[in-house]
């Protein structure tokens, strides 16, 4: 069986893309966990991910917040009670989310200046990656299970590609890190 070859589908849709961005968060995570324990790694390696973790955390992911709640958010809303709750409950985690991303991106960012400040701030690279890796794994499965599917069954094709327009403006001119 092949599988692999080519290159992945472009994302159609709204719903696509988020979950694009939830993939690719996750991805984040997981190296901002790796980073905290990366004792062995030499400081060009350390440097790289540090740069990449704070690429991503401090520049995509408040992209990714910012399509969810400007333009995805005001379109649902409204239109059924368990949904609005959901939406909530969004935007309140990704308020709650702010301290932890907050340490991450500052340690980091120290990193990825002065590799060698990596083993006295390697505890709180971890503390901050484990705490965020706790609260996304909710928050992301329940905007997959009840957010994301709202968007197809209740947005019709000229909401769903203002939508994509408006995600693809913010992006307009930045180089948004991938995995």
């Amino acid at each position: 069986m092949l599988t692999g070859l080519g290159k992945p589908p472009t994302p159609s849709d709204t719903v696509d893309l988020l979950l694009e961005c939830h993939v690719r968060i996750r991805h984040f995570v997981a190296m901002a966990q790796r980073l905290g324990g990366a004792f062995l790694a030499t400081p060009e390696e350390i440097a790289d991910t540090a740069t990449r973790v704070h690429r991503y955390f401090g520049e995509a992911l408040p992209l990714h917040v910012r399509d969810e709640e400007d333009s995805l958010a005001p379109r649902l809303r409204g239109r059924d009670p368990v949904l609005d709750a959901a939406i909530a409950v969004m935007e309140r985690e990704h308020g709650e989310h702010q301290a932890s991303l907050a340490a991450l991106v500052r340690a980091v960012a120290a990193v990825a200046l002065d590799p060698a400040r990596h083993r006295a701030l390697a505890v709180e690279v971890r503390w901050a990656a484990d705490d965020l890796a706790r609260q996304l794994e909710y928050h992301l499965a329940q905007e997959e299970a009840v957010v994301l599917p709202a968007v197809r069954r209740l947005l019709d094709a000229q909401a769903d590609a203002a939508i994509v327009a408006e995600m693809r403006e913010r992006r307009v001119g930045r180089v948004i890190p991938s995995a």
